[in-house]
């Protein structure tokens, strides 16, 4: 069975899409109204897709401003594909996107086990003083689902 590279997500990939998540510890309890608006919102989107089915086989996703900073999200190869190489299909695609192609800092976060797959591309874990941070929205405060809610400024 051959696979294809896609860049948008039809209904039923998203559908899809939801049920990976699903089998992730990282991704688990995701919605389909979710995943709608984190697919939509996405900067650049890769999936591997079957050829004769269509079914998603393999996905990531990146937030960048395709100059300084691009984060890689979601990394995720379907059970049925895994040991395969399409992991790597995946990354490599991701890297050589055209919009990401030039862009100074390719940036993810992932567990220690993880590393060395992604040395492979030449991803470092060495960062000096650097910290991964985050902050939680309380369930209380409403969280922005559209684009152009004015400008955001932060450390490069």
């Amino acid at each position: 069975m051959g696979l294809h590279q896609v860049h948008r997500l039809d209904d039923a990939q998203v559908a899809q899409l939801v049920m990976l998540f699903q089998q992730e510890w990282w991704t688990r309890g995701r919605t389909l109204e979710e995943t709608r608006a984190i697919v939509e919102h996405s900067d650049v989107v890769v999936g591997f897709v079957e050829s004769g089915s269509g079914r998603l086989a393999a996905f990531a996703r990146v937030l960048t401003d395709r100059v300084i900073k691009a984060l890689i999200f979601d990394v995720m190869v379907a059970a049925e594909h895994r040991g395969a190489g399409l992991g790597r299909r995946l990354m490599q695609a991701v890297i050589e996107h055209p919009e990401l192609r030039h862009v100074r800092h390719i940036e993810l976060y992932c567990k220690s086990e993880l590393i060395p797959f992604y040395e492979q591309f030449a991803f470092t874990a060495e960062l000096g003083d650097l910290h991964f941070m985050r902050r939680t929205a309380t369930s209380g405060e409403p969280h922005v689902t559209t684009r152009g809610a004015g400008p955001a400024f932060g450390l490069g």
